[in-house]
């Protein structure tokens, strides 16, 4: 009986740091609109550069403390297991890319729509590349999302590429993450380390025409700190979240992961001053009905 309360409480006290470092992820997700907004005057590109590179020594650490390090450098000579990371390594580029110019030009809504969007986008996914089936609940919240999108795009004057953007590049990131062999860390890791030669040259080329925001006459201690600690808002909740996630139930991260949208949502409409017109205001009540039959769906089949 000692055991048994023994591994029970062990089990209790696992998911409980499990679930707290998730919605760490998720709250740091969801306030960083307000970082970009700092950091809205440099290009996205450059932004996205450094936070390729300042997030290689954190997770090169994090890996090198737990003896794991050793699994990166096993991949890196494996060519096939490169080709695997490649398309993940570039679907997040693309994502970072369109995240860090959408906040800086106002367009945050469209970004929050685009993560509320994604769980029916990686349905739609893995149907068509796992061959999964959908069931009645994940067909009708599909069709709603769509019929948001295009009431969106029919009263806005304009389809929301930007969500459709992020969703779906997400999503891609998401099915070949699930293809590569390797922990979330490590496969983090090395699709850091495709991507920082490219951000190594890029930035070598800002500081060589005079247009780096890190180098030269144009640097400002303050915008130095905001490009160096970009390392930190990337590496540590995406770590945070592999681990959480691992210890909690699928249903559970189903949920869990609506928190940084509505975040961004509440900051775009009342502290960035973001207008919901009636494209967005009915876009945004389609994917809400749908994400609540999609969430009550998930959570009937769990339990």
């Amino acid at each position: 009986m000692a055991t048994a309360a023994s591994g029970t409480s062990s089990n209790s006290s696992e998911t409980a740091r499990g679930f707290a470092l998730a919605l760490g992820a998720y709250l740091i997700w969801g306030l960083l609109p307000f970082y970009m907004k700092a950091v809205a005057h440099i290009p996205a590109a450059e932004v996205v550069a450094h936070r390729v590179i300042w997030s290689l020594p954190i997770g090169a650490l994090l890996l090198a403390r737990s003896g794991r390090l050793g699994t990166v450098i096993a991949a890196l000579r494996d060519g096939r297991m490169l080709l695997r990371v490649v398309p993940a390594a570039v679907l997040i580029t693309i994502n970072w890319l369109t995240y860090v110019w959408a906040i800086a030009v106002g367009r945050a809504l469209e970004t929050a729509l685009g993560y509320y969007i994604n769980p029916l986008v990686s349905i739609l996914v893995g149907a068509l590349l796992l061959r999964e089936r959908f069931s009645r609940a994940q067909m009708l919240a599909i069709a709603l999302a769509a019929l948001g999108v295009i009431g969106m795009s029919v009263l806005s004057g304009g389809l929301p590429w930007v969500s459709l953007v992020l969703a779906f590049s997400f999503a891609g990131y998401g099915y070949f993450k699930k293809t590569v062999p390797i922990g979330s860390t490590e496969g983090f890791v090395l699709e850091i380390l495709l991507l920082t030669l490219p951000a190594l040259v890029f930035i070598a080329y800002l500081v060589a025409t005079g247009q780096s925001h890190f180098t030269g006459e144009g640097a400002h201690l303050g915008d130095i700190l905001l490009l160096m600690a970009s390392g930190l808002l990337t590496a540590v909740p995406l770590i945070m979240f592999g681990i959480g996630a691992r210890a909690l139930r699928l249903s559970t991260i189903g949920i869990m992961q609506y928190v940084a949208p509505t975040m961004v949502f509440f900051i775009a409409v009342f502290y960035f001053g973001e207008p919901l017109n009636a494209g967005k205001l009915v876009a945004f009540g389609f994917i809400w009905a749908a994400l609540a039959i999609y969430s009550w769906s998930a959570l009937s089949t769990r339990r």
